[in-house]
């Protein structure tokens, strides 16, 4: 893979998009797309207040940054500045109640449980 830059500011927020899952005020915008998996890992990720996503494990892990509001990962809550990193195998599901911006780094895609 060669250097990237990616301007976030010249994005455009997307809805978040994945087939049978409710995701209903979260929206994307891919910072990385590697093209041997067909996939963004490095994405920011904006909910709305209210906004969930459902149950579901991380084949490959996680690592998360809080850079704007408050969220619960499972029982977890972080606030702006707060960083998580979930191991291969575990479960949660994500929720927000006012709104939040995070940067993920997702190896592997999620399994929804």
């Amino acid at each position: 893979m060669s250097k990237q830059i990616t301007n976030t500011a010249k994005l455009e927020w997307s809805p978040l998009t994945e087939a049978g899952v409710k995701t209903d005020g979260i929206y994307v915008k891919p910072l990385r797309y590697d093209d041997a998996t067909q996939r963004s890992s490095t994405f920011l990720l904006k909910f709305e207040a209210g906004a969930s996503y459902p149950n579901h494990n991380h084949p490959a892990g996680e690592e998360v940054y809080v850079l704007e509001g408050d969220v619960r990962f499972g029982p977890d809550h972080l606030v702006a500045g707060d960083y998580l990193y979930t191991p291969p195998g575990a479960t949660h599901s994500v929720f927000s109640r006012t709104g939040c911006v995070m940067l993920f780094v997702v190896p592997q895609e999620v399994e929804i449980l």
